[in-house]
């Protein structure tokens, strides 16, 4: 039995940032899944944020570095080494477990000397002014208490005529239809609405927590930065769903489960731990009816230095 002592003390601490990374490493291996699900969206994605960057007032906007903040596993960190030859990639995310995961992925695709990685264990800290020709964030800002200060510091990273790019859910993820044979109809609308109230939950809680509109042009409008464009990238996998699909939307609902289901209707707590047990037909690795239908929208807006 570990001692009340050790468990206040340094060992405690240790085990808990263990803990912490190993749990990052796990959202890592959904994070991978979903993008392969989304691959066609990020590749058109990827094509209009380098139109954006072919002119900038006439002339063509040279691209030398990037920076993927929030990377995760750096499945688009390698999609935008891609898109972007000569540029450096700079993989900024909070846990190291996952940037040697961005590591391994860019060896194993031939582009390790142009892609590195960053440590950043403080929300909203970003780097040095005049840093990057492209930010890209996706799902980065929703731990970050203010917004609105997180987005002045990111355009002070900027090069002049430099490009960010915020990604965020257009669309949440559909993939049931509104009755599934069991529970009362209409499970995944309340799934939502219970992942809604959680995620506002624990945005008031974050440090320095601010309430804004979500209006991001007009966000990156008062940081400074001048709004190029919204564009919203479908992923419509329609059903009998593929295998890969179906392991991502399980762990998809394991992690509901374990993050709302204290939220949810005994009812609909029963249901969902049926969609997410691997062993009956009922779940969602054998159910015929299962798709996925989701969006990305993605808000671009110019460094107005250098115009």
């Amino acid at each position: 039995m570990v001692s009340t002592a050790r468990a206040a003390g340094n060992g405690g601490l240790m085990n808990s940032h263990h803990d912490q990374d190993i749990e990052w490493d796990v959202l890592g291996v959904h994070r991978e899944r979903e993008a392969g699900l989304h691959a066609s969206a990020l590749a058109r994605t990827m094509d209009w944020l380098r139109d954006l960057l072919r002119t900038t007032g006439g002339g063509r906007t040279p691209v030398h570095r990037v920076l993927d903040i929030g990377s995760g596993p750096g499945v688009v960190t390698c999609l935008l080494a891609q898109a972007f030859p000569d540029a450096e990639v700079v993989a900024v995310d909070r846990s190291p477990g996952i940037l040697e995961r961005v590591r391994s992925r860019a060896a194993a695709q031939g582009m390790g000397s142009r892609v590195v990685t960053q440590l950043r264990k403080n929300p909203g800290e970003f780097g040095s002014p005049d840093s990057a020709d492209l930010i890209w964030i996706r799902n980065g800002f929703h731990r970050i208490g203010d917004q609105e200060a997180a987005l002045r510091s990111l355009a002070g990273c900027l090069r002049p005529g430099g490009l960010l790019a915020v990604a965020g859910s257009g669309l949440p993820p559909r993939f049931l239809p509104r009755d599934i044979g069991m529970g009362r109809p209409g499970l995944q609308a309340r799934l939502d609405a219970a992942s809604e109230d959680a995620f506002g939950d624990m945005r008031d809680q974050l440090p320095g927590s601010v309430r804004t509109v979500e209006d991001w042009p007009a966000m990156m409008a008062r940081a400074g930065l001048i709004p190029s464009g919204t564009r919203s990238f479908f992923t419509d996998l329609p059903s009998p769903l593929g295998m890969p699909a179906r392991e991502h939307l399980q762990m998809h609902l394991t992690r509901l489960r374990d993050q709302i289901g204290d939220r949810l209707e005994p009812e609909d707590r029963a249901t969902l731990e049926r969609l997410a047990d691997s062993d009956t037909c009922t779940g969602i690795l054998g159910r015929p009816d299962v798709f996925y239908l989701t969006a990305t929208t993605v808000h671009t807006a110019r460094s107005c230095r250098g115009f």
